[in-house]
């Protein structure tokens, strides 16, 4: 690889791609628990050392669950996340100022 290369290429990994999914609010593929799940990302943050995503679940193995709800994933535990091309709008049931998230928050969407 190239010095050019190197400066252009982007961080891989599970946590770059929910830093990416979370700014630009785009969903992610992933397999959980043994099935693939699309989920919205809302807030990575950190609880006893562990990082942890909360997320609106899109799809669960192909299917759209049957109520809106925010969801918690340890990010260890979200087998090979892959960003989509779809877009989301940040839930209303998404509290960023919740007293879990205080002073352990990485990355959070933005309500446009």
């Amino acid at each position: 690889m190239t010095q050019t290369q190197a400066a252009t290429a982007a961080p891989t990994g599970p946590v770059p791609t929910m830093f990416e999914a979370i700014v630009r609010q785009l969903a992610v593929t992933a397999t959980y628990n043994r099935g693939s799940v699309t989920i919205a990302p809302h807030i990575l943050y950190t609880r006893h050392g562990e990082i942890y995503v909360d997320a609106v679940t899109v799809e669960r193995d192909g299917k759209p669950p049957r109520e809106e709800k925010l969801g918690t994933f340890k990010l260890d535990g979200l087998g090979e996340p892959t960003l989509t091309d779809k877009a989301f709008t940040p839930s209303t049931l998404f509290e960023p100022a919740a007293e879990k998230y205080v002073g352990e928050t990485l990355m959070a969407v933005e309500r446009r």
